[in-house]
């Protein structure tokens, strides 16, 4: 079992080396599927692999091991790579903020209601407090609050409730328990709808969890830093709220001027920082949502930073 990499044809197409000895990050190493096809594809390319999660990167570095020293690796999460400053700019980032197929087939740490698994959701383990936690000790109404903004859960109120209500009677720790409350709480014609009800509360811990949506901006205005003039990032998302922060970022770059409106003298120069290579952003064909379900939610966006001097 491996992880299938999302829009890969596509994220090659637009983040293909343009030069002999470029250097790569994948910012979100996953099972290294992304950096095997461009590893396999062009042969003067390094790339450095970062993943919080050592047990994933364990499995990475298994399978690009026979790239030999083409391939480094940096365990921690991505924002704190760029703040570390990498020791050499950067040509291409390819960001993948999707979560891998391992964490919810062999992760053991309950991303899944289809396995009955202790309630965590940390990709790293060893960091900050699981999702067992979170819900023992929010109150109703930041639980609704986290279900809402993290998934826009639209029985939100109802399911933390529901939430509320099960632990007075005893700790939630079970994946497949917190599924079945969840289940409860709903009206029936959302529990027999076309996905699981418990799809977004899993979402919404996970993001709250890891602090997905916090840290991203940070992560992105990191990355930009690090990348080459003339260089491209990319970055895949697979829901609308982290597509937004996105989607947004990248627009503020594309302005010609990026003081706020007030201001009566521009100080940025007038210089945009990126181009957008994908104005609109690329989904998957219908071929690769068949074969590949998972990705039917992915949109791939891509900048290039601009050339000083260019963007006036």
């Amino acid at each position: 079992m491996a992880h299938t990499p999302v829009l890969l044809e596509e994220t090659i197409q637009f983040l293909a080396p343009r030069s002999a000895g470029e250097l790569m990050v994948d910012a979100t190493l996953g099972e290294g599927g992304h950096s095997y096809a461009f590893l396999s594809r062009f042969p003067n390319l390094q790339v450095i692999g970062i993943d919080a999660d050592p047990d994933i990167q364990g499995v990475a570095r298994e399978r690009l091991k026979v790239f030999g020293d083409r391939v480094c690796f940096y365990a921690g999460w991505s924002h704190d790579f760029f703040a570390d400053g990498p020791s050499a700019r950067l040509d291409t980032i390819l960001i993948d903020l999707g979560v891998s197929r391992y964490h919810y087939e062999r992760g053991g740490r309950g991303f899944s209601f289809m396995k009955d698994e202790a309630l965590d959701m940390r990709l790293d383990p060893a960091r900050g407090c699981g999702a067992a936690a979170l819900i023992a000790n929010l109150s109703e109404k930041d639980l609704a609050d986290l279900l809402y903004y993290n998934a826009e859960e639209r029985y939100a109120r109802r399911i933390a409730r529901g939430i509320t209500e099960a632990r007075s009677r005893g700790t939630i720790t079970s994946s497949v328990a917190l599924a079945e409350i969840v289940a409860w709480a709903v009206p029936a014609h959302y529990r027999h709808g076309p996905i699981h009800p418990a799809t977004r509360t899993f979402q919404a811990l996970r993001i709250e969890v890891n602090g997905e949506l916090a840290r991203l901006p940070e992560l992105l205005e990191g990355a930009l830093a690090a990348l080459k003039p003339g260089g491209r990032m990319g970055v895949m998302s697979f829901h609308s709220l982290e597509d937004r922060i996105v989607k947004n970022f990248f627009r503020e770059g594309h302005k010609d001027c990026t003081c706020p409106p007030h201001e009566p003298v521009c100080r940025c120069g007038g210089h945009r920082k990126v181009n957008l290579v994908t104005p609109k952003g690329v989904v998957p064909q219908a071929e690769e949502i068949r074969n590949n379900p998972p990705s039917r939610s992915a949109r791939l966006r891509v900048v290039e930073k601009v050339l000083d001097g260019d963007g006036v």
